[in-house]
Parts: structure tokens; C-alpha cells; sequence
């Protein structure tokens, strides 16, 4: 990012009190590392994993960072713990989910007890305390959903962009960053693969023809902070990432990793749930899209869209 737009991030932040569900994961914790250079007064870490959070602290007590750091314990289901972390907050990242295909289609009740209920509980409180920005995290797989996590993140992404309908005198403005598979985030598949080829292979494939659209953990926190900068809400901002071929993916692995040796590729088919290719968009999303260099902004009416057009010209949008 050039300097200008970091300058505008950082007063964006700057001065706030500023909350992150799932502040422990992937995503979340770099967040917080990322938001420890912009200058907020408070950035409250939210997530149920202790020990997450004692390792998080631990990495940020060695930073000797002046910004006040505080981490809380508790799980966006559990909507009274929840009020007490919103409390004097100015700007919400909503990372917190339930993420991985097979867990999620083997406990579907807990995907839509976080993912959904746990969504709305954000909603409600960030209402209820006038909370400037909410920026909720979704993902490719909300795309003609063919498994239970896309749906309920389907599902997700419906309920922030909706609650317009709600917000009545508040300011609350509510918006959805959409992502592809992050790479190096737990539990993704190159971090897998080196475990696997460390032990000797083999190195497992779902399906030769399999394809997924990835970006980094710090191309994904950039387009978080940028959309915090522009957002007007009510829009889903969807990056726009390389695509790339499962297979071919993991021989890149075993040549980077191997040390020279053969290690074996096993094919063990899909999983339940999962589709060959995904799509960062629907064809009726398309039709009420904007472009712009590195991301696409998808609205949720013909009214909406037509009035952003205008708005959004000093962003270089193409026609």
C-alpha cells in the first residue's frame, strides 16, 4: 500500500477502542499485530481459546507496545460475555467462525449455533452500542453454498448486509470482506503438506482437477483495514485472488520441501461438501457489482448500486 492510504488507515484507527471476535485465530491475531502500528487507544482480543491467548500475549509482552492490549475470554454464542466486551468500542472486525468443511458438516448444529446465531448476537450488541464500523469476515464458499459452512457464512453475510433494516437512529455501518483459502492459516493445506512430507509422504489430494482462489494472511489484513477506510456499508468487498490448481500445488510443495526426495502424491477424493472449483461471485451478484484494481464491490440493490457509482469514482473503478 502506498503511503497516502497508509496514512489513511492509520486515522482510521487512530484513537479508537477496537474489538476482534476470533481475535486469536489466523486472522484475527494479525489483526492485532497490525492494528498495534495504527495507533488505536484499546484493542480487545475476543476469542474462547485460552491458550491462544496466553501465547498471543505472551508474542505481544515482547513488542513493548504502548497500546493497551486487553484480552477477553468468551464465545460470540454467549451474548451477555459478549455486552461486556462491547462496551466504549468504536470498530468491530468479526472473525470469529467456525471454518473448515468437514467439522462443520459433522457438527452442522455448532456451525449454526457460531456462524449464524453468534452473528446476529454481533449485530444486535453493535447496534445497541452505537458501534461505528462492523466489518465481518466471510468467504468464497457462501458462493452457491454446497456444504454447511458455506451456508450458514452464506447466511452470515445475508444478515449483515440486511441489517440496515435494524440500525434505526444508530451509526452503525455493517460490511463483508469475502476471501478465498488463506495460506499458512491453521489448519490450511501447504502448512499439512510439509507435515506430510516431513514424515515421508504421502502427500494428500483431494481430486487432481481441484482448484481454489488464495491469497496471503497480509494480503488478507490489508484489505480488511482498506475496507475500513472506504466503507460506507452495506457492501460485500470481495479480493481479487489467483487461482490455483490443488495438484499442481502440492508437486510446488514437495519440490520446496522434499529435500530432493521422491515423496508420492495419494488422491483420497472429495470430501463431503466440498466442490472442484469455487467462484468469488454469483452471475446475479455480477449485475450489481463495481470494479476497482485489486477488488470487486458487490451491492445489494439496483438502488444502492446506482447511488455508490458516483461515490466511488476516485477509486478508478473500470467500466
Amino acid at each position: 500500500m502506498d503511503t497516502y492510504l497508509n496514512e489513511q488507515i492509520s486515522e482510521t484507527f487512530a484513537g479508537k477502542n477496537i474489538l476482534i471476535t476470533g481475535g486469536t485465530g489466523s486472522i484475527g491475531s494479525e489483526i492485532v499485530r497490525q492494528l498495534l502500528k495504527c495507533r488505536p487507544k484499546q484493542i480487545r482480543v475476543f476469542s474462547r481459546d485460552e491458550s491462544k491467548h496466553f501465547f498471543l500475549e505472551k508474542e505481544i509482552e515482547k513488542i513493548k507496545t504502548p497500546i493497551d492490549v486487553k484480552f477477553f475470554i468468551g464465545d460470540i454464542r454467549d451474548k451477555e460475555r459478549l455486552e461486556k466486551a462491547f462496551q466504549d468500542v468504536n470498530i468491530v472486525f468479526h472473525a470469529a467462525a467456525l471454518k473448515h468443511v468437514p467439522y462443520c458438516e459433522y457438527n452442522s448444529f455448532e456451525a449454526i449455533k457460531t456462524n449464524v446465531y453468534g452473528t446476529q448476537n454481533v449485530i444486535d450488541l453493535a447496534i445497541k452500542n452505537n458501534i461505528e464500523k462492523v466489518v465481518a469476515i466471510s468467504t468464497d464458499k457462501a458462493v452457491n453454498p454446497s456444504n454447511i459452512m458455506g451456508i450458514t457464512k452464506l447466511l452470515m453475510e445475508r444478515m449483515i448486509i440486511s441489517s440496515r433494516y435494524y440500525v434505526g437512529s444508530a451509526i452503525t455501518k455493517f460490511s463483508v470482506v469475502r476471501f478465498g483459502n488463506v495460506l499458512n492459516s491453521r489448519g490450511s493445506v501447504v502448512p499439512m503438506w510439509v507435515n506430510q512430507i516431513n514424515d515421508g509422504g504421502p502427500v494428500t489430494v483431494t481430486d487432481k482437477r481441484m482448484k481454489r482462489f488464495f491469497m496471503t494472511i497480509p494480503e488478507a489484513v490489508n484489505l480488511i483495514f482498506f475496507v475500513s477506510t472506504i466503507m460506507q456499508g452495506k457492501e460485500i468487498f470481495v479480493l481479487k485472488m489467483r487461482e490455483e490448481n490443488i495438484y499442481n500445488m502440492a508437486k510446488k510443495t514437495i519440490k520446496d520441501h522434499g529435500n530432493g526426495k521422491k515423496i508420492k502424491i495419494k488422491f483420497i477424493g472429495s470430501r463431503d461438501g466440498e466442490k472442484i472449483t469455487e467462484k468469488l461471485f454469483t452471475d446475479e451478484e455480477k449485475e450489481l457489482m463495481l470494479e476497482m484494481d485489486n477488488l470487486y464491490i458487490i451491492y445489494p440493490n439496483q438502488a444502492i448500486y446506482e447511488e455508490r457509482v458516483k461515490t466511488y469514482k476516485y477509486l478508478k473503478i473500470k467500466k
